[in-house]
């Protein structure tokens, strides 16, 4: 089953338990991804899906911090829940050592030197640990490594 047909299942159970909170970022989920094959005027793929769902967990992360810098706990634990429900989306993370590992045989394979040569690895890391790591942490581990 693909990524868009197990959400569109999903909000038909959230349906009838009458869960709200969770149809509602399921809806959520599913307006962006039908806005986004608007736009484009494609039909997404799970790799596609999948960097929706990303994008929409980092914009929820960035919610929390800036909500509860203001103070404003109840907003920030709305976007928490949010964030905890895309998650469940996502493949699971990788570790620390999963993410190093790949880093390091990226770099081997591109046959980068320097920091000049960042958006090669990155490039090759992003197919492969999209929504699987946090691609803020990935540029910066990667930078760390070709000594920048």
């Amino acid at each position: 089953m693909s990524l868009k047909a197990r959400l569109t299942e999903d909000m038909k159970d959230a349906m009838r338990a009458k869960d709200k909170d969770r149809l509602a970022t399921i809806r959520l989920i599913l307006a962006a991804l039908k806005q986004r094959e608007v736009d484009e005027r494609i039909e997404l793929d799970d790799t596609q899906v999948l960097a929706v769902l990303d994008k929409m967990l980092k914009q929820r992360r960035e919610s929390i911090a800036q909500f509860e810098s203001a103070g404003r706990t109840d907003l920030a634990e709305k976007e928490a829940a949010e964030a905890a429900m895309i998650q469940t989306y996502l493949p699971a993370a990788l570790s620390p050592a999963e993410l190093d590992a790949l880093i390091d045989a990226t770099i081997t394979a591109t046959g980068a030197a320097g920091v000049r040569d960042m958006g090669k690895v990155m490039a090759a890391i992003k197919a492969q640990a999209q929504g699987r790591a946090d691609m803020s942490e990935v540029s910066a581990r990667i930078k760390t490594r070709l000594g920048g």
